[in-house]
């Protein structure tokens, strides 16, 4: 079965500045299919009962898109991120691709899951403080969340090696950064695949285009399924050509060096005989 990520647009009321209370209001519950993995359903018990890491993202979200004039950093972004990594890495499993944590600590596969969505779902946390260095700001703030979730899950021994595992993942996403495992890799790519024209709403419809608000406007979804010769099969379904700035220049830079290039195929796709028109007039 394969599964499509389409971006998730907020209403026209959703983009009015509003109160703290009123943010909450629409506060948007993480999910993701446990598979009955106990400990991942617990993790997100434990996600959506804390109003602290809630108020992050929505920090996070404010200095991006509504300061910067960037992409989504906020909640959307890390649900939507969180399930694409989760997604690969059962696809992975099934192929007999065995997680990091299970070669190298003897843990099961099912801790693997909890890695990967507490890495993405921490992995711009740091985007609270500043844009600048929000990698290595993400880490200090995850740690204090990992210490008081994982307790609550492992025993000592074992969440000191979850976090440590999580903590890698998140400093590995960024450009440059080197993902020393499976997970480390699958967040990595997961993080570059949250591309669709959701993202870009608001720097695009401010009225500053520029090629990587154009190129992000112009994908539609992003399907994942088991490939035909490799593990993972990734489908950017487009509306125009200016989508395959996207592939060609932010996403072949995440999957190159990414640990996972053997086991994944990328297809670009663009349906229909015309391209949709993304803007009109474009000034220097």
């Amino acid at each position: 079965m394969n599964e499509r990520f389409e971006p998730d647009v907020p209403s026209e009321s959703e983009e009015i500045s509003r109160t703290v209370d009123e943010r909450f209001a629409s506060r948007v519950t993480m999910s993701v299919p446990d598979r009955h993995n106990p400990r991942l359903h617990k993790v997100m018990d434990l996600v959506n009962q804390d109003d602290d890491l809630y108020a992050l993202w929505l920090a996070a979200n404010v200095n991006a898109v509504e300061r910067l004039e960037m992409t989504d950093h906020g909640p959307v972004h890390v649900k939507i991120v969180m399930n694409i990594a989760v997604r690969m890495l059962r696809l992975l499993s099934d192929a007999g691709v065995e997680p990091s944590v299970t070669t190298h600590y003897g843990l099961p596969p099912e801790d693997a899951e909890v890695v990967v969505a507490l890495a993405a779902l921490l992995h711009d946390v740091g985007m609270s403080i500043h844009r600048t260095g929000h990698e290595e700001f993400s880490l200090f703030i995850a740690k204090d969340k990992l210490d008081d979730m994982l307790p609550q899950i492992y025993d000592r021994r074992a969440s000191t090696i979850m976090r440590s595992e999580v903590l890698h993942a998140i400093i590995a996403h960024r450009s440059g950064g080197l993902p020393l495992t499976l997970e480390a890799g699958i967040v990595r790519i997961a993080d570059a695949l949250d591309m669709a024209k959701g993202r870009s709403r608001i720097p695009f419809a401010a009225g500053s285009p520029s090629i990587h608000s154009i190129s992000a406007q112009a994908i539609e979804a992003v399907t994942i399924d088991k490939g035909a010769e490799r593990p993972i099969r990734l489908t950017v379904e487009m509306s125009n050509s200016a989508g395959v700035f996207q592939l060609d220049q932010l996403f072949r830079d995440k999957l190159k060096g990414s640990g996972i290039e053997e086991y994944v195929e990328v297809e670009g796709r663009m349906e229909g005989d015309t391209e949709k028109r993304l803007f009109r007039q474009f000034k220097l």
